[in-house]
């Protein structure tokens, strides 16, 4: 898959024109295929809704609702449609939108001009079991006034699942939050997603709420954008090819996770058995001597080696270095933890005391880095140590944190939280859109680091990819975990339990799937499609 970079609304307005104007895509063939895929949407999310009540404002996004609400009316459902204004000044595609959906049998289709006209309508579908929401998506301009502010205040109120067309109606495609936005229990969106899509907390009244990016016709060329920023799902494809059949062991790396400490055994060990979860063909966990049995214990697959071993032995063979799970800060630790870095010529993950270690004289770095590769993944705490910042400051800058301390330091920095960053040396930073309140939870974090660790063994010539298919897929793992034991029972371990299912999905009709993506696998599978 391609790489789905991330626009403003100014770049998606400009993807838009380019489509028409350079490669001859005309905006009415766009809103044709927005509004079908809306369409197709709706009733394979919603299949039993079939009274549907479709809310249009007078711009393109009206228009996407219109073709979608005509398709609906089409495939059997009983379709009203309410357009917030006169039909008198529509933009001329808009227009024919409306004229065929008024002609389409089954639908019933009103103009509303007042308040007082939309109170009543809304009043008359009181008995609709599906609301489109479009009204206005990516091209609002201001606070919503008149209708369709009270169409807005409206859906806060009703009971009833709401489908928003590009973006829930008043939310600013280009920011993070919204106070005044229309609710929705499902978005789709068109061609790639904007900075609200990727970056939004609460865009959808849930985080297991499918959010979806529908292709639309527009060209690979047509979309331009100066954010740097793209989409982890895009990676996840390299785990979609199938092995050699003369693949061997040696074939997917060496993993060597160096880590725990009396009391922290359980790191080290989620991180190694995350490893072999997730594809590595050989995994050594290194740990304290004195511990390691403890370690070793958890899988029958794990080899091992005193982490007092020579470094030269702890290191032979290895094809990526795992460090820091469980390890502690002690002298001892302080020592092995210099001593690896220094000799490794591998790429490095380094994680949790590791990341500790490393704020405490951050000069080493650049030093013990020496141009090799190295993958920093810190919590929110451990970064703000990393920076020299509060964790208040870090949270109020979390984008321009990541990104300036990657490329100050020429590492791949991966800011773990609510829409984890994948920033790398170069500048560009991916985002990931999986992941769940439920994995809130000690051991996670190790469970990622060992996920990508097994990644860069298996893809060496992708190392970026490699690291963004990791986050992505420990996130949907996540994800398909939390449907399975709940938010509050969901266990770090409970990951490597659902990674296959998380390797083996693929998107559905072409849809890349933002949010949702474990939550609609399960329920196809459930009804028997």
């Amino acid at each position: 898959m391609e790489t789905m970079q991330i626009l403003t609304a100014e770049e998606m307005s400009a993807c838009d024109r380019l489509t028409s104007e350079q490669f001859g895509v005309s905006m009415s063939q766009l809103m044709e295929a927005a509004g079908r895929a809306v369409a197709q949407f709706a009733q394979r999310c919603f299949p039993d809704k079939t009274r549907i009540l479709v809310l249009c404002g007078r711009g393109h996004n009206g228009g996407d609702g219109m073709v979608a609400a005509r398709e609906l009316a089409l495939a059997g459902n009983a379709v009203s449609v309410v357009l917030l204004g006169e039909e008198a000044g529509l933009r001329a595609e808009v227009r024919n939108c409306w004229h065929a959906l008024v002609s389409t049998p089954g639908v019933v289709a009103s103009a509303c001009r007042t308040q007082d006209e939309l109170g009543s309508l809304l009043a008359s579908n009181g008995d609709a079991e599906l609301i489109v929401d479009a009204i206005v998506g990516t091209g609002l301009q201001a606070a919503l006034r008149g209708t369709p502010a009270l169409a807005v205040e409206w859906l806060g109120r009703v009971n009833v699942p709401v489908l928003a067309v590009d973006l829930p109606s008043g939310w600013d495609a280009d920011t993070a939050s919204a106070e005044s936005a229309a609710p929705a229990d499902a978005v789709v969106t068109f061609t790639a997603p904007k900075l609200a899509h990727a970056l939004g907390s609460g865009l959808t009244r849930r985080w297991s709420n499918p959010v979806i990016v529908a292709p639309i016709g527009s060209p690979r060329e047509a979309v331009r954008s100066q954010t740097q920023l793209h989409w982890t799902g895009s990676a996840k494809s390299i785990f979609e090819k199938p092995r050699a059949a003369n693949a061997h062991k040696g074939s997917f790396g060496h993993v060597l996770v160096a880590g725990g400490s009396a009391g922290k055994t359980g790191a080290v060990a989620m991180a190694a058995m995350a490893a072999m979860r997730t594809g590595a063909g050989l995994v050594t966990a290194a740990a304290p001597a004195a511990v390691l049995d403890s370690v070793t214990g958890f899988a029958p697959e794990m080899m091992s080696l005193p982490l007092e071993s020579d470094v030269a032995a702890l290191l032979e063979r290895k094809t990526v270095l795992a460090i820091g799970p469980g390890m502690g800060t002690s002298v001892a630790a302080r020592r092995i933890f210099r001593e690896l870095l220094e000799a490794c010529t591998v790429p490095v993950v380094i994680d949790a005391d590791g990341l500790n270690l490393l704020a405490q004289d951050l000069s080493q770095l650049s030093a013990m880095r020496g141009g090799k590769q190295w993958i920093l993944t810190p919590h929110p705490g451990e970064m703000a140590r990393l920076a020299g910042i509060s964790v208040a400051e870090l949270e109020a800058n979390r984008l321009a944190t990541a990104r300036g301390f990657a490329s100050q330091h020429q590492v791949t920095l991966i800011l773990k939280g609510h829409r984890t960053l994948v920033a790398h040396p170069d500048g560009s930073v991916a985002v990931n859109t999986t992941g769940n309140p439920g994995m809130a939870k000690g051991g996670s974090g190790d469970v990622l680091t060992g996920m990508v660790a097994a990644a860069l063994a298996q893809f060496p010539a992708k190392p970026k990819d490699a690291v963004e298919a990791a986050v992505h897929l420990h996130g949907l793992a996540g994800d398909f975990a939390a449907g399975q034991w709940g938010e509050h029972s969901l266990l770090a371990t409970d990951l490597l339990h659902s990674l296959p299912e998380a390797i083996r999905l693929r998107n559905a009709d072409g849809w890349s799937w933002l949010q949702g993506a474990a939550q609609y696998a399960v329920q196809q599978r459930e009804s028997g499609l």
